[in-house]
């Protein structure tokens, strides 16, 4: 039978060293106390989620689903269309730059205009500020929403999801197929557009 033991300690345990040493002034304190943020978050970043129509994310039980089903609830995608229906100037914004000119409220969940900020040149009642907007990443294999999520990185304005597919499906032929060759229309498309811009 063997027995092992440790006959010092870690003479060199930073983690204690650090709690034993550490200094906290009256002021952090206080700062700490009254639970304010330490460190400043900025830019804010506001994640923009990207479904296919009707295919938000719907959280329900028993009770509601039937409910749930019939009005699946707003999310930044379609406020955004509605936005760009109702607002002329947010037809000239691309998807990302939304959170830059508009607030998303989650009690209410739509796009509101800024009331503070820097105004913005040629519009009235316009603020901009740092905020960012990113857009969920999608996988290829995943066609449809990855090519709409192309779109709505390219095209400005859209006001519904089919209108994203409408503004670039020039070259296809039957707009009722299948959705593989939807996509196939869109890749087309997007290089075509790609390579006129290269030009």
């Amino acid at each position: 039978m063997a027995v092992i033991g440790i006959g010092a300690e870690n003479s060199n345990d930073e983690v204690t060293q650090y709690q034993m040493g550490r200094y906290v002034s009256s002021n952090e304190a206080v700062w700490r106390i009254f639970s304010f943020p330490i460190h400043e978050r900025h830019p804010s970043v506001v994640h923009l989620a990207v479904h296919l129509e009707n295919g938000q994310r719907v959280y329900f039980t028993a009770q509601n689903a039937v409910q749930r089903a019939a009005q699946p609830p707003s999310t930044t995608l379609t406020s955004f269309f509605e936005t760009c229906q109702n607002d002329d100037f947010a037809q000239t914004l691309l998807y990302s730059e939304m959170p830059k000119y508009y607030t998303w409220n989650q009690s209410s969940r739509r796009f509101i205009r800024r009331r503070q900020g820097k105004p913005v040149p040629g519009y009235t009642d316009v603020y901009s500020t740092d905020a960012i907007g990113r857009i969920y990443s999608v996988h290829p294999s995943n066609d449809e929403c990855f090519y709409l999520r192309l779109l709505l990185v390219n095209v400005r304005g859209p006001t519904h999801h089919s209108n994203s597919y409408e503004l670039l499906m020039v070259n296809c032929v039957d707009p009722t197929a299948k959705p593989v060759n939807v996509c196939n229309c869109l890749k087309m498309t997007l290089i075509g557009i790609k390579l006129s811009m290269m030009l």
